[in-house]
């Protein structure tokens, strides 16, 4: 009978680093979430009701749930187009284009949002030939979707990348001597395989695109009713010392974000249940 020793691992036991992990979390996510909870739990149910159901407050979730959701719908497609490209395809200046899908987050928000305003104003560089095609973007909620779209992009071209990259080639040739067009090899082969990636990186890009709020102050106008996101409305309430009406806000905000998420996590788990 041989006597094997179980060699020690690297970090400390699952009692310490679960104890460790819990202990991080609690302090850095459940405690300010829980405290937030707390502060409205002092309002009474009316005036909670009054605060976040107010034509303004209301305007201000609309713009900011959908926003985000056209933006993580936008870079869903065209983030998989450039994420195909990066994957296949050998080109002079790969590298850097392969650098510039990174440049949204490394560069600072602020800095985003001027640009973006700049180049999208009435007489910015892009902005001058689409005022004369009567598209106003700077301003406008059109302007909102833009700014989510450009800081959103890298989470979908990140996770959808290394899967595609994984695919290996020989699979679609093989699908092609079968028989199989490229929209059937792309819609029965890589579309499957990719899915699972492809949502991820859209709750992901839906999630970063709900709480932005440097790049989008500055596009946007900030025009109460109609180009006013949440994350704004939440701090002009804290600059009039409302604390309660930004807290109540805020936790209406947390909670919808958590049910689509769930929701959105779910259909990933589907999702995989249906590709093994």
């Amino acid at each position: 009978m041989t006597l094997r020793f179980r060699q020690p691992g690297v970090l400390p036991g699952f009692g310490l680093t679960l104890g460790f992990t819990l202990g991080y979390l609690g302090l850095l996510v459940l405690i300010p979430l829980a405290i937030a909870f707390l502060r409205v739990f002092q309002l009474s149910w009316d005036e909670f009701w009054q605060i976040v159901t107010a034509p303004r407050v209301v305007a201000s979730y609309r713009l900011t749930f959908g926003a985000a959701f056209l933006a993580a719908l936008v870079n869903s497609g065209f983030g998989l187009i450039v994420a195909w490209v990066l994957a296949r395809y050998r080109f002079p200046g790969k590298r850097l284009v392969d650098a510039l899908v990174d440049l949204p987050f490394a560069l600072p928000t602020a800095v985003a949002g001027i640009t973006l305003t700049m180049l999208y104003s009435g007489n910015g560089w892009i902005g001058q030939y689409l005022k004369s095609l009567g598209i106003k973007v700077a301003f406008t909620p059109l302007g909102v979707i833009v700014a989510l779209v450009f800081i959103s992009l890298p989470f979908v071209v990140r996770t959808v990348q290394p899967v595609l990259e994984d695919l290996e080639a020989e699979v679609e040739e093989a699908a092609a001597s079968l028989g199989a067009n490229r929209w059937q090899t792309f819609r029965r082969i890589i579309f499957p395989a990719i899915r699972p990636a492809l949502l991820t990186g859209f709750t992901l890009a839906f999630a970063r695109a709900i709480g932005e709020y440097g790049s989008v102050i500055f596009i946007a106008g900030n025009l109460p009713m109609v180009s006013e996101i949440t994350p704004l409305l939440i701090v002009s309430k804290l600059e009039q010392y409302d604390y309660s009406g930004a807290t109540a806000v805020a936790v209406v905000m947390l909670v919808i974000s958590f049910v689509l998420l769930l929701l959105i996590n779910l259909l990933q788990r589907w999702s995989r249940t249906r590709q093994v």
